[in-house]
Formats: C-alpha cells, structure tokens, sequence
C-alpha cells in the first residue's frame, strides 16, 4: 500500500494572506453543556476582537469560554509537563533551508494516506469528550474536518456516536482504540466501525496505565453526568464520572478498564477482526518501529500522547527521525503528533519523514470558540501556512519536503540523524 502520494490539489501562493484573513471567528455558539461557562441567555458572548493570524490565536477565547477544570484537563500533562514543554522546544531547534529561483506559483497539499484522498495532510488526531468543549461535540469537528478536506481520528471516548459521526463527515474518519480488558467491546467497536464506513483502526499503546496528570487530580476532575462516551456501556465508563477529592476519576477509569498485559502478540487478534488498516499510535523508538513493521502494522503515529503520559519521554520530533529510519523502505507511513502550533511546525514534521500530521489540543481551541467553522479555521490556517512555507523554500510538492528542507540549530541535535 503506497505510505503516501500527491494529488492535483493546488494552493495559489498569491492567496495564502486571503486565506489567513479569511478564517473568521463566528459570533455565537450555544454552551448549554455541563462544565461550559455560559450567560443567562445560554450563550457565549460575541468576541470582537481581530480574526485569527496564528493558530494560537484560538486559544484565548476557548479558554474564556471553558470551566478551568475543562481547560485544565484539554491542557494539562503528566507529571511536572516537561514533554509538553519538550514538544514545542524542538521546534524551536528546527530551522528552513529555503531554495531560491523554483517555480512556485503553484503550491500543492494534497496527499492520500490508505488509499484516501487528502486536501491536507494536516488532521486532527484523536481526543476525547468534544461535547465537554462545544455541544455538539464531534459532530462538529467532523463537519470542520471535511470542510477542510482533512482526516479526523475519532476517539473511543467520543461523546457523539460513530453513526452520527459518520453522517456529518465528508471527509475520512479512522476510529481510535484503547485495549480493553472486555475484548467483546473492542470486538463491537470495530464491526461498528467498519459498518460505519471508517477507514482504519488506530491502537494506542502508550496507556497501559493513565499517565499523573496533577491538574486532573487536584481538581478532582471527572466526566460531566451529561457527557458521555456513548459508544460504551455506561457501566462500564461509571467510574469515568465518580468525582474524589485528590484524584482523577479518568486514571480510575483506566485502570479498570483498560488491559496492561496486551503485548505484541495480542495483534494477531485484533488483526484478525477486520480487514481494516492497523495503525499504531505512540511509537517513539526504532525498536518499537521495527516491532511494529515485522508484524504487519499498516503505519504508525510517531506520538508521546501531547506529554500526557511519560513525562520525561523525548519529544516528538526528536523520536520522528529515529522512527522513520527504522521503518525505511517498508510500507509502514509514519504520521506524527506532539507540539505542532502552525503550518511551519507541520512542514518541519514532513521535511523530517512524516506523511501526514496530526493536531491535538488546537482543534479543540477552534471546536471552544467556534464550532465547526473554528475546526476548519485551524486546519485551514494550518494547510495555508504549510503552503506558504512550501512557496518560500523553493518546495512546490509535498514530495520535495525532505530532510534537505531542515536543519537544526548549532549546538543541538535530535535523537536519530537528519
């Protein structure tokens, strides 16, 4: 299966400041959600201020609009959040190695990944309980996916079902996994899957056991009553809505529900359940990478879980190389996540081997503020900084972003060589 292959989809560079300006904040969306701030009128108040330039700039008024535990809980890490704070610092150490005198008139984004056409290879890797963020949780973040052209990776721990996820979404959807201690629900997941039309089955691997998240224990947080997983048994998420004093009901949750003792031979199972890709998700080390190679893995997201679970684990981005080499010629694509914040950071990930990009805590800044239209405004502004950096390192194509395209600062280095 190719890892990944451009498309006739074009992004005229003359335009790309249009783009940036066009993506606009709306001026209302409804929070009758448990856990989201709201006026009398059950409204959230207009924001005035100037449209979104940055990624970032989705930040300030998603977090005006959410309960501090909320927001804790969609920004927190493990442990003291050094890997939160290592995702963005490697960043920092990537610097462009612009060419000059390429034609550039033109730049294209599109790509395919598992046999999917793409607009963007920016998309939106999984995260949980949307509607704890905007009503219509991932109902909406599948309508601004596709109005972006962009994969989406839906949670298991969507607040919406994946029917209704499916029928709003005109873009492809892979649905993530947990391995659970009942393998008939993972089973059901699956068959649920596939009958929904979603395209792969992703595995995370890095959560035997929920990470020290301090923020989640010190505010004893838990799952609204009026949120659910709903694609779960109710008595099998309970606990997931038990608030403690000192203690995050989500690392209960986990510990009962989720099975430590999978190991690589446990593959062969889920395997054997559908026919749908496998992606594995939170490989950091080229040991792991060729595990997951030898045993037929169809591509994997070089991903430490946004510095939620290991603190201390390296960056992301430090990991990609390592990854990437390990993988070589197989026909494994490597994705990536951890710390992109604008269409140059994505563009560093793909110079460094990625195939496509995935973003976590953003989509759910553009979900907050507005909705659908503030998912398609992040990826947008994502896909439109990506093509504007392609223009100005002389790099038309996707397939010319390579390793030539970076280096890294003097007195740095990563973990695999570049």
């Amino acid at each position: 299966m190719d890892a990944i292959a451009t498309e006739a989809i074009s992004v005229d560079t003359n335009a790309v400041d249009t783009v940036l300006m066009d993506t606009v904040l709306m001026d209302t969306v409804p929070m009758d959600t448990p856990r989201m701030r709201t006026t009398p009128t059950d409204t959230v108040p207009t924001d005035t201020g100037p449209a979104p330039l940055r990624i970032e700039d989705y930040q300030a008024p998603a977090r005006r609009r959410l309960d501090h535990q909320v927001w804790d809980f969609v920004e927190g890490g493990a442990g003291a959040e050094r890997t939160v704070a290592a995702n963005r610092r490697a960043f920092a150490r990537v610097t462009l190695r612009p060419r000059v005198l390429v034609d550039v008139s033109a730049c294209d984004t599109g790509a395919e990944l598992l046999g999917a056409r793409l607009a963007t290879p920016v998309g939106i890797a999984p995260t949980a309980y949307h509607r704890l963020v905007h009503p219509d949780g991932e109902v909406a973040t599948a309508r601004g996916a596709g109005a972006a052209g962009a994969l989406y990776v839906v949670s298991v721990f969507a607040s919406r079902t994946l029917e209704e996820i499916a029928a709003e979404a005109t873009g492809p959807l892979w649905l993530q996994l947990y391995w659970l201690r009942r393998r008939e629900v993972l089973a059901g997941l699956v068959d649920r899957a596939a009958g929904a039309g979603y395209r792969a089955i992703v595995l995370t691997v890095d959560a035997p056991q929920l990470g020290r998240r301090h923020r989640d224990a010190r505010n004893g947080f838990a799952i609204p009553s009026g949120i659910r997983a709903v694609n779960l048994d109710p008595a099998l998420m309970a606990s997931a809505h038990r608030s403690d004093a000192g203690r995050s009901a989500l690392a209960v949750h986990t510990a009962e529900a989720v099975d430590p003792s999978v190991t690589w031979a446990d593959l062969a199972w889920l395997r054997g359940r559908s026919e749908l890709p496998l992606v594995l998700k939170g490989i950091l080390t080229a040991e792991d990478a060729a595990l997951a190679v030898e045993h037929g893995v169809d591509a994997i997201v070089v991903s430490n879980h946004g510095g939620r679970q290991l603190d201390g684990a390296a960056a992301s981005l430090e990991a990609l190389t390592e990854v990437v080499d390990a993988v070589g010629t197989a026909p494994c694509p490597v994705l990536f996540d951890g710390g992109v914040r604008s269409g140059a950071d994505a563009f560093a990930a793909l110079a460094l081997g990625a195939r496509a990009v995935l973003l976590g805590r953003p989509v759910l800044w553009g979900l907050a503020a507005d909705g659908a239209t503030g998912v398609a405004g992040v990826l947008g502004l994502a896909t439109a900084e990506l093509a504007h950096t392609m223009a100005l390192t002389g790099r038309p194509a996707l397939a010319a972003v390579d390793r030539s395209a970076v280096a890294f600062a003097r007195g740095t280095g990563t973990r695999g060589t570049v």
